[in-house]
Parts: structure tokens; C-alpha cells; sequence
């Protein structure tokens, strides 16, 4: 089974984790830990106002910053799939959160996507969420992860 486990820095990422070693046998199951840099996330507000020579060189940075921390990131889920022994790779694409996981998705024939919820109420909930987009036009089956309430 190929199992694509779309990731962000957020509790719900290392329960969806979880949830692939309490559910899965690892013999059985290939793991891409996926996760996906929004740029304009990564960036402040302050950027907006930049001016002058430095500013160029300030956006690099910030941007490869955003992606050694999704490498790290990636990197150590993978690490806590291997160690279940499960046979792991990582991806760290830039783009829509959305568009990035579908795409995988489909390029890479997985058998089911993985993510967490946020769990958004009341006004967040006004827009739909990444999971819930990923759910209505995944081209596999997929499995939302709440985070447990402690």
C-alpha cells in the first residue's frame, strides 16, 4: 500500500503520523511524507514595504529558511515512520497546499492520503479547509486525523 502523508507544523501532522503506525503494517506499506511551502506564508507583512538592495537577498533568505524547516520537518516523521519500520521518503514542494498533495497524489498512484484537521470552528470554518478539499477531489481514498484533546 502507498501511503501519501501530507504534512504541515501542526499537532494534527504527528497524529496522522501516528495513526499510519497504529493502523498500518509496515512490511505492507510504502510512506511519502509530503509537505508543501507557501511561499507567501513564509514571508512577513514587513516585506511589503521593502525597499533598496537588500531586499532580494532578505526574501532568499526567509525562503530558505521556510524550506529547512519543512525539510526538518518531514524529515522527522519520516524518521518516526522508519523507526516503525515502515519504508519512508520525503517531498517538500512549493505551492498550494491543495494542488501539491493532489498532484503527488496522483503522480506518485497513492493508495490513500493522510492529514491532519485543524479543527476549525464558528468564522475559520466559513472556508473550507485543505483537508476537506483533498477528501471531495482526491484521486485515492483519504483519512482525516483530528489531534486528541488532552
Amino acid at each position: 500500500m502507498k501511503v501519501l502523508l501530507a504534512v504541515d507544523n501542526s499537532e494534527s501532522s504527528g497524529a496522522a503520523a501516528r495513526a499510519i503506525v497504529e493502523q498500518f503494517r509496515a512490511e505492507d506499506t510504502e510512506v511519502c511524507v509530503l509537505h508543501a511551502v507557501v511561499w507567501q506564508r513564509a514571508i512577513s507583512s514587513s516585506f511589503s514595504f521593502a525597499r533598496g538592495n537588500s531586499y532580494g537577498a532578505q526574501l532568499c533568505s526567509t525562503l530558505k529558511r521556510a524550506r529547512e524547516q519543512a525539510g526538518g520537518l518531514v524529515a522527522n516523521l519520516a524518521g518516526l515512520l522508519r523507526a516503525s519500520g515502515f519504508r519512508t521518503s520525503t517531498a517538500v514542494v512549493e505551492g498550494s497546499p491543495l494542488l501539491t498533495i493532489l498532484g503527488r497524489a496522483a503522480e506518485w498512484n497513492a493508495d490513500l492520503i493522510v492529514l491532519g484537521s485543524h479543527h476549525r470552528r464558528g468564522l475559520d470554518r466559513v472556508f473550507e479547509s485543505v483537508s476537506e478539499k483533498v477528501a471531495r477531489q482526491a484521486p485515492c481514498s483519504v483519512e482525516i486525523v483530528r489531534p486528541h484533546s488532552g
